[in-house]
């Protein structure tokens, strides 16, 4: 696989695809558990602020709120994509299959993604509620797309800090001031989110302890991330050594409880 301007492979292949089938059969190959792993503390999130709504950053199928919509793992996720049953189908059969899933926890999810076929899967199986198709890093966000993106009382992502940065979580703090839970690779800091959130009244703490995301590709990958792990300061931890991209958790939230200034 041919790696991106980050040192990783690129996977972009996956996240454009009509459907989640060659997401689930790809990333299960590299054993791909961020989502699982960061799902008690999105619960914890979630728990603590009653009924909130969600935006999930880079969202792509919707895969942090099926996990917490339908309490499914990742292995369900991979179980029910990857399964004979799903290869039968087409796209409209897949979509009412995912619509038959029994619903666990009925909270409002928004995803913002530049990917079109993965927002409109993940609203057509009923995952996401609303989507916002947008690339933050470079454009302002419609009207529109403002109004939505400002109903947000919890922001998360698990994996795309790096790929996006402050000027699209800028973006998205203003006006109200939303929470925000990050999972971010220890290849990229957060330190320029974390001091623009500063500027807009947030306080941000790390939260101790390292999350595995995947396995790596292969060994000119690891040896790449491993340089950009030294780069960002930080030496390497022993799952990365054994051969694990991984991750921290940074919690931004604004001084003011209410969200607003």
């Amino acid at each position: 696989m041919p790696f991106d301007s980050t040192g990783k492979i690129s996977l972009d292949h996956v996240y454009t695809a009509p459907d989640p089938r060659p997401f689930c059969g790809v990333l299960r190959e590299l054993d791909y558990q961020m989502p699982q792993l960061a799902k008690p503390y999105l619960a914890k999130l979630i728990e603590e602020r009653g009924t909130p709504t969600v935006l999930d950053v880079g969202c792509s199928y919707g895969v942090n709120a099926a996990l917490y919509r339908h309490d499914a793992t990742m292995d369900d996720l991979y179980a029910h994509y990857t399964a004979e049953e799903a290869a039968g189908l087409d796209r409209a059969g897949l979509i009412a299959r995912d619509r038959a899933l029994p619903v666990a926890n009925d909270v409002r999810f928004i995803g913002l993604d530049v990917s079109a076929p993965a927002l409109d899967y993940a609203c057509a199986a009923g995952f996401l509620d609303a989507a916002v198709c947008a690339d933050l890093e470079h454009d302002d966000p419609t009207d529109e797309q403002r109004a939505l993106l400002a109903e947000a009382d919890l922001v998360v992502s698990t994996g795309c800090i790096g790929y996006v940065s402050e000027r699209t979580i800028v973006r998205i703090a203003q006006p109200r001031r939303p929470a925000m839970a990050h999972f971010v690779l220890r290849m990229f800091s957060y330190a320029p989110i974390a001091e623009s959130l500063a500027g807009l009244g947030y306080r941000t703490a790390g939260v101790e302890g390292v999350f595995k995301q995947r396995r790596f590709a292969s060994a000119d990958e690891q040896e790449q991330i491993l340089d950009a792990v030294r780069a960002n300061g930080l030496e390497p931890h022993e799952f990365e050594t054994e051969g694990w991209l991984c991750a921290q958790l940074y919690l931004s939230s604004p001084a003011d409880p209410r969200g607003h200034q």
